[in-house]
C-alpha cells in the first residue's frame, strides 16, 4: 500500500523551484506522485512502501535544497514535545537571519545612493571620481555577496542541474551591473569613451539587494500569516494531563499519556487527548474543533475530544487517542495536507512558470543586443541598463504564490469554520457545483427517531413504562419523550419482548401490550374505522406508530408516532443553496410517503426513495453525466459509492468513519449550513485566485516590455533597475496580502 510522506522544504525562492524540487523527487524510484507548494514550502510525497524517508531527503538536498525535519513528519524516533512545529521555529530563525540581512543592506546602500547622486547636489564636496568609485566598490561588495549571496548559490545549483529560477535572474542583473561597475572601477580605461569616465552602477546593484531583500522579507511575513489556521490549531493542544496511575494522580507532559490511562479534568480546564468517560456528569465547550458556540453535555459513556473545554463538573476519561491519533492531531494533517496540495488552475500558473525564466534571460539578451545595435551612445550603458531592468523586473515569484497563498488561507479559513478540506482541489471544484445530492437519514434528518405525537399524557406513561425494560431504538425513544415530560413511570411485571410485534407487560396487576397492529388483532383488539383513519394518516405521513391496549378489557388505548425528526437547520440551508442557483436533490432508502413528508418540509422539490447504495451511485453518474459538477452530502456506509464518485463528495463527522475516508470534505458537527459556507468560502477563494492570476500575468505583459525599452521612442522613457526591483518587491506582496483578505 502506497504512503503519504510531507517534507518541509528550505531555500525555495520561487514557483521554478517547486518545479525542480518536483521533478527530483519524482526520479526517486517507487515515488508514485510529488507534489511541491511554493507558497506552504512543503512537498507531498505518494510513495510505495519501499521508499525510505532519506532517499526523499537526499533527492531534495541533491538540486540544491534542504529537508526541515519536524515531530509531525514520518520520522517517529524524532520524540519532539507535543505542539512544539520545529518547522516554525526554524522558519523564524531564517526570517531573523533575512531581517539581518535587509537591515544591513539598507544601512550600507542609503550612503551609496548618496554618494553617487551627491554630485547632482549643488555644494557637494568634489571627489575623484576613482576614490569615489573606490569607496563605492567597498560598500557595495558585502552587501552582493553576504546579503545577496544566496542568489548566487541558489543561481548556481540551478545551474548544475540545467535549470533557472528566480534567483537566476537576480544574480545574473546584479552580478552583470556590479561586474561592469568593478571593471570600470580597477581599469576604467578599458570603457573610456571621448576621455570621460565610465558609469559605476553600483547604486543599481545595491539598491535592487536591498529592495529584493525587502520584497522576500515582507512575502515570508505575510506568508507566515497564510498557515495562521494550523498554528492556532495546534495552540489548542495541551501540555499537561492528570493521569491516574497506581491510585495516584500525577501531572504528565502530554506525550508521555498513553492509551488506556484514567485521566482528570477539573472543571475550566482543556481535555487533553480523546477518550470514553467513566465516571462523571458536565458540559464541554467543542468550538474550538466544531464551531458550535453551544456546550454540549458529556456523561457515563461519552465520547471526549482532546483540546476541547470542561466547563462544569469534574470528569474522569479512559484515554482511547494519543498522539497523532487525536481528533485535532488528525484536523492539523488534514489542514496541512490540504494547504500543500495543488489546485487545478495552479497547472497553468506551474507550466508557465517552468518555461519563463528562459524566455526571460533570451528577452534579456534580446535587449541587450539590440541596444548595441540601434540604441544612441553611450550604447553599452543602455544596453546594460535595458538587460537587467528585464532580469529584475520579470520575477516568477507572484505567478508561483497566486494559486497556493489564497488555497492555504482558503482550507485554514474552512478549518476554523469547521470545513475540513482534504486537498485543493475540492475547493476549487466546490464553486462549480450546479447540484447538491442528500442522504436523507442522518445528513437532512437527525437520524434517530422521535416521538413526534401521542394521544394524551397517560398513554405516553402506561408506554413508557411497558418499555423501560426494552433496549429497543423505538422503546428507548418512547422513555426519553416520556423523561422530557418529567412523567414519573410506574414498575411493570411479566414483561415479555414479543419480537415483530411489540411488548407486553402488567402495570398495577393490568395486562397490557404495545406494538403495531397485528399484536393487537392477534389479541383480539379492534379498531374503529376513525382510529383506523387516524393511524393510516400518520403512517402516511412517514411516521412509525405504535399502539396501546389493555388486553383483560380487550380495549384500545390511544397511541404514539415516532419519526426521524429534521435537523434544526435542513430547511435553512437549502433554502440557501437555492438562493445559490444550487439545485438540491434527496436520495432515501425509506418508503415513498417517509420521503414525501421529509423533501416537503425541507423545501426539496425533486427527491428519490428506495434508493439502494447502488442505486445512489447511478444517479450521481446521471447527475454529473447532465450538470457536469455535482456534490453528494452524506454519513453512512452506504453513502461511500456515491461521496467517491461526486464532483466533491461532503461527509458528516457525525457519521461513519467509511464516509468520511471517501469523501473528499468533512462537515465536522453534521451542521448542514457548513456545506453552504463551504461553497460561499469556495467561491470566494476562486475569485481571489483568478484576480491574483490576473494581476500576476498582467504585470509581466506590461512590465517587460517597458523594461526592455519600448517606451524609449515616446519621449526617452526608460525604466530603472532600482523601480524595476520595487516593482517585482510590489507585486509578491500584493499577491499574498490579496490572498489574506479570506481571513475575514
Amino acid at each position: 500500500m502506497n504512503k503519504k510522506i510531507t517534507l518541509d522544504i528550505s531555500g525555495m525562492h520561487c514557483a521554478s523551484c517547486a518545479v525542480l524540487i518536483e521533478k527530483a523527487l519524482k526520479r526517486v524510484s517507487g515515488v508514485v506522485a510529488s507534489n511541491v507548494n511554493y507558497a506552504s514550502e512543503k512537498a507531498q510525497v505518494e510513495a510505495g512502501p519501499e521508499v525510505k524517508y532519506d532517499d526523499l531527503i537526499k533527492a531534495v538536498n541533491g538540486v540544491g535544497y534542504k529537508v526541515l525535519e519536524n515531530a509531525l513528519t514520518e520520522r517517529p524516533e524524532m520524540n519532539m514535545p507535543v505542539g512544539h512545529d520545529h518547522v516554525a521555529m526554524l522558519r523564524a530563525e531564517e526570517l531573523q537571519v533575512l531581517k539581518r540581512k535587509l537591515i544591513f543592506s539598507i544601512i550600507l546602500a542609503i550612503p551609496i545612493v548618496v554618494l553617487s547622486m551627491g554630485r547632482l547636489i549643488p555644494g557637494w564636496p568634489e571627489m575623484s571620481l576613482t576614490v569615489l568609485n573606490s569607496v563605492l566598490l567597498v560598500l557595495t561588495t558585502p552587501i552582493l555577496f553576504w546579503a545577496g549571496g544566496q542568489f548566487f548559490i541558489s543561481a548556481v545549483k540551478s545551474a548544475r542541474h540545467l535549470q533557472a529560477n528566480m534567483d537566476t535572474l537576480v544574480a545574473m542583473g546584479t552580478g552583470v551591473a556590479y561586474l561592469y561597475s568593478l571593471i570600470a572601477t580597477l581599469w576604467p580605461q578599458i570603457f573610456v569613451i571621448a576621455g570621460k569616465m565610465p558609469e559605476v552602477y553600483f547604486d543599481t546593484t545595491a539598491v535592487i539587494i536591498a529592495l529584493i531583500l525587502l520584497g522576500k522579507y515582507l512575502e515570508n511575513r505575510a506568508k507566515g500569516k497564510t498557515n495562521e489556521a494550523v498554528k492556532e490549531l495546534m495552540g489548542l493542544q495541551v501540555k499537561i494531563a492528570h493521569v491516574k496511575r497506581q491510585g495516584q494522580i500525577i501531572d504528565l507532559p502530554i506525550e508521555q499519556v498513553i492509551v488506556g490511562d484514567l485521566i482528570l479534568v477539573k472543571p475550566g480546564e482543556k481535555i487533553p487527548v480523546d477518550g470514553l468517560i467513566v465516571e462523571g456528569l458536565s458540559a464541554v465547550d467543542e468550538a474550538m474543533i466544531t464551531g458550535e458556540s453551544l456546550p454540549i453535555d458529556k456523561k457515563v459513556g461519552d465520547m471526549v475530544t482532546g483540546a476541547t473545554l470542561n466547563i462544569m463538573g469534574m470528569l474522569i476519561f479512559r484515554a482511547t487517542q494519543v498522539g497523532s491519533g487525536t481528533v485535532l492531531a488528525q484536523i492539523i494533517k488534514l489542514v496541512q495536507e490540504a494547504q500543500g496540495s495543488k489546485a487545478p488552475i495552479q497547472r497553468l500558473a506551474d507550466k508557465i512558470s517552468g518555461i519563463f525564466v528562459p524566455m526571460v534571460i533570451i528577452i534579456a539578451m534580446v535587449s541587450f543586443v539590440t541596444w548595441l545595435v540601434l540604441g544612441p551612445a553611450p550604447v553599452l550603458t543602455y544596453a546594460l541598463m535595458a538587460a537587467v531592468t528585464v532580469l529584475i523586473i520579470a520575477c516568477p515569484c507572484a505567478m508561483g504564490l497566486a494559486t497556493p497563498t489564497a488555497i492555504m488561507v482558503g482550507t485554514g479559513r474552512g478549518a476554523k469554520q469547521g470545513i475540513l478540506f482534504k486537498d485543493a482541489t475540492s475547493l476549487e471544484n466546490l464553486q462549480k457545483v450546479a447540484v447538491v445530492v442528500f442522504d436523507k437519514t442522518g445528513t437532512l434528518t437527525k437520524g434517530e427517531l422521535q416521538v413526534v405525537n401521542y394521544s394524551n399524557d397517560e398513554v405516553l406513561k402506561i408506554a413508557a413504562s411497558l418499555e423501560q425494560y426494552s433496549e429497543h431504538p423505538l422503546a428507548m425513544a418512547v422513555v426519553t419523550k416520556a423523561k422530557d415530560q418529567k412523567i414519573n413511570l410506574l414498575a411493570a411485571a411479566d414483561f415479555l419482548a414479543v419480537v415483530g410485534y411489540g411488548v407486553k407487560a402488567k402495570i398495577k396487576n393490568q395486562e397490557y401490550i404495545l406494538g403495531n397492529q397485528a399484536l393487537l388483532t392477534e389479541n383480539n383488539i379492534s379498531l374503529t374505522e376513525v382510529e383506523q383513519s387516524t393511524i393510516k394518516q400518520l403512517e402516511a405521513q412517514g411516521q412509525t406508530v405504535l399502539l396501546l391496549a389493555e388486553i383483560s378489557r380487550r380495549q384500545y388505548l390511544g397511541c404514539l408516532a415516532l419519526a426521524d425528526t429534521l435537523k434544526s437547520e435542513a430547511r435553512a440551508a437549502v433554502a440557501s443553496l437555492l438562493r445559490l442557483n444550487i439545485i438540491p436533490i434527496m436520495l432515501t432508502g425509506d418508503n415513498e410517503a417517509t420521503a414525501q413528508t421529509i423533501a416537503e418540509q425541507v423545501g426539496i422539490k425533486e427527491w428519490r426513495a428506495k434508493v439502494k447504495p447502488e442505486d445512489k451511485l447511478r444517479i450521481v453518474r446521471e447527475l454529473k453525466s447532465k450538470y457536469q459538477t455535482v456534490a453528494m452530502v452524506g454519513d453512512g456506509i452506504n453513502d461511500a459509492p456515491a461521496l467517491t464518485e461526486a464532483t466533491v463528495g461532503l461527509a458528516m463527522s457525525t457519521g461513519t468513519d467509511i464516509a468520511m475516508a471517501a469523501a473528499s470534505v468533512t462537515i465536522l458537527h453534521g451542521d448542514l449550513n457548513k456545506v453552504v459556507e463551504a461553497i460561499i468560502l469556495s467561491r470566494k477563494t476562486m475569485k481571489i485566485i483568478k484576480g491574483n492570476l490576473f494581476w500576476a500575468f498582467i504585470y509581466n505583459i506590461l512590465g517587460l516590455p517597458v523594461a526592455a525599452g519600448v517606451l524609449y521612442p515616446l519621449g526617452g522613457i526608460m525604466l530603472s533597475p532600482m523601480l524595476a526591483a520595487g516593482a517585482m518587491a510590489f507585486s509578491s506582496v500584493f499577491v499574498v496580502s490579496n490572498s489574506l483578505r479570506l481571513r475575514r
